[in-house]
């Protein structure tokens, strides 16, 4: 598009838009391409980036960029900087190219002095700060260091440096300077394509092996052929190109002589995001362009170019967010510099992003942020075989690649993946390296790599799974992905031998057999509670004993009195005393069933047939109820019940409540999904479809959802004895599933396999896994006690979880009891007092001072064994003491006349003024007679006189029983 009708476009974009946009509708960029580049892939890279911008609408959304494309004869510096002239005075607001260094120069002068953007994707060594223009292509000594990692890793002493030009020359002169190679023989020689067979053979003469070779690629078949010719073509020669194009080469002659190649490139085309560009290009391609004709790979030149694009594009998009873009109103006459163009050279300089070459960050307008694929020519293809990044060095990933395993002392870069006890991380903050890392797989590798002959640099697995096949994709990930990829030697860890992972990688001979089991919680035995001693009986049966008791009690009082045979006179002797006596009151009915109850008895024996069976049938009860108390005491007092309610992997499958799963992408997993057998596929199912998912991404949170509860984790077996040892409260279920074992992995076809199982084979036979297996499985100290409870096992000592209740009950029923007798005691003294208020209306003593004496005299250890009698009884009413004698105290008979006898005499006529009492409970009248009796307290004599059930002596507190004024005894 020319001048001409850019006029009329902003003209027009001026009326559509206001002014308040930060950026006008259109921006005019302007690309200057030497004549042979016409049309080229470069200018093709240029006008799509253009393209893919302006239809892309969430870049510049409201601003279209408009490009004006102009051709130069190489060399030409007069022409080019007319041209750009030119572009100045259209209005562009910045430059692209050209890649020639000298006109790069000059259109780089014009630019800074108008303050245009200048964007370049040449080598420039001109190491001066140019403050408008932005430099895509790598700084020349970051890719020196580059150059200079690659001959440190592959240990060259010896090496020859062939270039075309000066400014080759120039170009590697760091690597010569570099004092990393001051003890490295180098030869510089200078050739063009009439000379390469010259040099190369001067080259072979020397017996140099190792070149660097920096030459144009369009002379790079001449090159090839002269090596050809000369024969250099074997696996001794190692050639390092310097040109980021190799892939589009022609290298088939080279592929099966093992000749080394290596090269750097720039573009990514594995990158899915590379492909998608390269896959529109095609399409947005003229059809008569055949420049770009394998669009999987792309130049890096022309990516370079299309990545400037999107720098600028992306530069005014954040430019757009604070400041208002002005139209460029420049021209060479004027020499009057743009006043936008700072901030917009400052906002582009601030770019980063990820392009077709990888990440893009810029410093003082040079790219310091990229990463280069390190590429080797092998026998099928050219591959990738490392890295390179500024600050990170170079990472290979195919060792194999550069080296003979058997001839060289090579360091091998080892997988490995997080998993108690086989590798795990030291608590220690301070490790690096493989001094980070211990556990059973770390020691095996020390000893195999001692054995072998190797050194190692342990890695962790970026997405921490071991690996398992994608049916819908295709693709592996995990470890297995990354020894495809060829970017570990190495794997160790838990690693399971089956038959998908052999299919695509190697597997060393099992360092150790295991198979599939079942890990769970163990059952929780009921805590014990303070009252487990009732839990022989149940609820309802300790509720029925209760009823029968009162129930029986109930019936053998109303059975007792109803039976005459159970009435009976309480003195046989006294056969005039009307009164008889019935044992079995109320209180003494539930005394007789709770006696019996308790297997103790009591004084209580029924004498009527209708009593004896109720006391038989009774008893007969509380035997079978007692004797099975007894037997199911002992299972529950000293057998801890545990009920699992899963033995094996049938009951798991045979129900739903309990879930269970597997590891994610684990070899476990895949055993269940490929298993024929019908009940792993009914287990399969299970898993597949149930939500949430039962799968775990680490053994971790597979053992924290057993512990949880309601989850069963299918895990293999050596891991599950580990996790077992150390927790009591996990267990195993059931046996094996299956039968396999964990091997070393490698790349497919690694040299390494057949010696590692030699070295594994050896230390089987002279045991050393075996102690290896003994040091991190059972001679830990975090190990727990478990208590197993087989066949022989004895019962566990009962404790006061288990009996403590009874002490409960011991303690509650004396408190009862206590509190009981302060109530007779209150109770009775309450009674007595209000006798003594009637008899005399003096002071009394109080219920307290009356309770504090009898307890300081119950609390004597060597007191009388006589003691007051409880009478409140007043002197008027009765005078003198009664007491009561321990043993049978008789006094001497009293003197006729004495005042003892007149007392006694005039204490019994008023005795005999009263009738007596009717019958009351318990007695009642009786035509028999017989004797009197002092067995019953509540036995009353024919005159109505109490006889009390001891031999009471009444006397006054303070005096002695052999000074009382009165006795009173029963005579004999």
């Amino acid at each position: 598009m020319r001048g001409g009708s850019w006029g009329a476009l902003v003209c027009l974009a001026g009326l559509l838009v206001g002014p308040s946009l930060a950026l006008p509708p259109v921006i005019k960029i302007g690309a200057i391409f030497t004549e042979d580049q016409k049309n080229s892939s470069v200018e093709l890279a240029f006008k799509y980036a253009v393209y893919r911008i302006n239809k892309d609408k969430t870049l510049l959304p409201k601003t279209s960029l408009v490009y004006d494309i102009q051709y130069v004869p190489r060399d030409d510096s007069f022409h080019a900087s007319k041209k750009a002239c030119n572009q100045m005075q259209f209005g562009v607001h910045s430059v692209f190219g050209p890649s020639d260094p000298m006109l790069g120069t000059h259109i780089h002068s014009i630019c800074d002095a108008l303050d245009i953007p200048h964007l370049e994707a040449r080598l420039d060594l001109d190491t001066d700060v140019k403050e408008f223009s932005i430099n895509l292509y790598p700084a020349q000594h970051l890719l020196n260091n580059a150059f200079q990692d690659v001959m440190t890793f592959l240990n060259w002493t010896k090496v020859a440096i062939i270039y075309e030009e000066d400014y080759g020359l120039i170009k590697l002169r760091e690597l010569v300077r570099s004092p990393q190679n001051r003890d490295m023989e180098i030869h510089l020689r200078q050739a063009d394509p009439d000379s390469y067979r010259g040099v190369l053979k001067e080259i072979k003469s020397k017996e140099i092996h190792n070149l660097v070779i920096d030459t144009k690629p369009i002379n790079m078949q001449h090159f090839l052929r002269a090596i050809l010719q000369l024969q250099m073509n074997d696996y001794k020669y190692h050639y390092l190109f310097t040109t980021f194009d190799i892939e589009t080469f022609d290298l088939e002659d080279f592929k099966y002589n093992f000749v080394n190649m290596t090269a750097f490139r720039v573009v990514d085309a594995n990158d899915l995001a590379v492909r998608e560009v390269l896959k529109d290009m095609q399409k947005f391609q003229p059809s008569h362009n055949f420049a770009l004709h394998n669009f999987t790979v792309i130049q890096a030149e022309p990516a370079l170019m299309y990545d400037s694009v999107f720098v600028f594009a992306i530069g005014l998009q954040t430019l757009e967010q604070s400041h208002t873009l002005r139209p460029s109103n420049v021209s060479c006459d004027r020499e009057q510099p743009w006043d936008g163009g700072l901030s917009l050279i400052n906002y582009i300089n601030a770019v980063e992003f990820k392009g077709l070459t990888g990440p893009i960050e810029f410093k003082e307008g040079r790219r310091i942020q990229f990463k280069l694929d390190l590429l080797k020519l092998k026998q099928h293809a050219i591959v990738k075989v490392g890295e390179w990044c500024p600050g990170n060095g170079v990472n290979i990933t195919d060792r194999e690649a550069f080296f003979d395993p058997g001839t060289m002392n090579v360091t091998l870069v080892v997988i490995t993946i997080l998993e108690q006890p086989y590798v795990m991380l030291r608590p220690y903050s301070n490790l690096t390296g493989n001094a980070r890392y211990e556990g059973f797989c770390i020691d095996l590798l020390r000893q195999i790599a001692a054995m072998v002959g190797f050194e190692y640099r342990i890695e962790l697995v970026p997405d921490g799974k071991y690996g398992v096949i994608d049916l819908e994709t295709g693709e592996w990930n995990g470890i297995v992905r990354q020894l495809m990829d060829k970017k570990a030697d190495l794997a160790v860890g838990s690693m399971t031998i089956n038959y998908a992972r052999e299919s695509v990688i190697d597997f060393t001979k099992p360092f150790m057999n295991l198979g599939i089991s079942i890990l769970f919680k163990v059952p929780t035995s009921h805590p014990t509670r303070l009252f487990s001693f009732m839990n022989p009986l149940a609820v309802d049966i300790w509720l029925y004993v209760l009823a029968a008791y009162m129930l029986v009690s109930l019936t053998m009082f109303v059975v007792a009195r109803f039976s005459p045979y159970e009435w009976h006179n309480p003195h046989p002797c006294d056969m005039e005393n009307e009164m008889v006596e019935n044992q079995f009151s109320l209180a003494n009915s539930f005394w007789f069933t709770i006696g019996t109850l308790m297997q103790q008895g009591s004084d209580l024996n029924p004498k009527a047939t209708s009593t004896r069976i109720v006391g038989g049938i009774w008893w007969f009860f509380t035997l079978i109820i007692i004797s099975s108390y007894t037997a199911n005491l002992a299972a529950f007092l000293t057998v801890e019940r545990m009920i699992t309610p899963i033995e094996n992997a049938d009951d798991l499958a045979g129900q739903t409540d309990i879930s269970y799963g597997t590891l994610d992408s684990g070899s476990t997993m895949t055993f269940f999904r490929d298993s024929m057998i019908e009940t792993y596929k009914k287990m399969w199912r299970f898993m597949e479809n149930r939500k949430p998912s039962v799968f775990v991404p680490t053994y971790e949170e597979g053992i924290r959802r057993v512990l949880d509860g309601n989850y069963a984790f299918l895990m293999e077996s050596t891991m599950l004895d580990y996790i077992v040892q150390r927790d009591c409260n996990l267990t195993q279920i059931g046996g094996l599933l299956d039968t396999k074992g964990y091997g070393i992995a490698t790349p497919m076809g690694s040299p390494w396999r057949d010696k590692i199982s030699l070295a594994i084979l050896e230390l089987q036979e002279k045991g050393e896994i075996q102690m290896l297996y003994d040091k991190w499985w059972k001679n830990s100290g975090d190990t727990c006690t478990r208590n197993e409870k087989g066949k022989e096992s004895k019962a566990n000592a009962l404790g006061v979880d288990n009996i403590g209740g009874v002490f409960v009950v011991l303690l509650c029923g004396l408190a009862f009891a206590v509190i009981v007798a302060i109530f007779e005691f209150c109770y009775n003294s309450k009674r007595n007092s209000l006798t003594e208020k009637r008899c005399s209306g003096g002071p009394q003593q109080s219920l307290c001072a009356e309770m504090g004496g009898e307890l300081c005299f119950a609390l004597r250890c060597r007191g009388s064994r006589q003691r007051p009698a409880l009478k409140r009884q007043c002197s008027k009413c009765l005078p003198g003491t009664t007491y009561v004698p321990a043993v049978l105290d008789i006094p001497a008979a009293p003197q006729p006349g004495s005042h003892h006898h007149h007392s006694h005499h005039h204490h019994l006529q008023q005795q005999q003024q009263h009738p007596p009492p009717p019958p009351h409970n318990g007695m009642r009248r009786s035509s028999h007679h017989g004797c009197n009796s002092s067995d019953d307290r509540s036995t009353r004599n024919s005159a109505g006189i109490p006889i009390e059930l001891q031999h009471h002596h009444h006397y006054h507190r303070g005096m002695s029983p052999v000074s009382t004024h009165h006795h009173e005894y029963e005579p004999t």
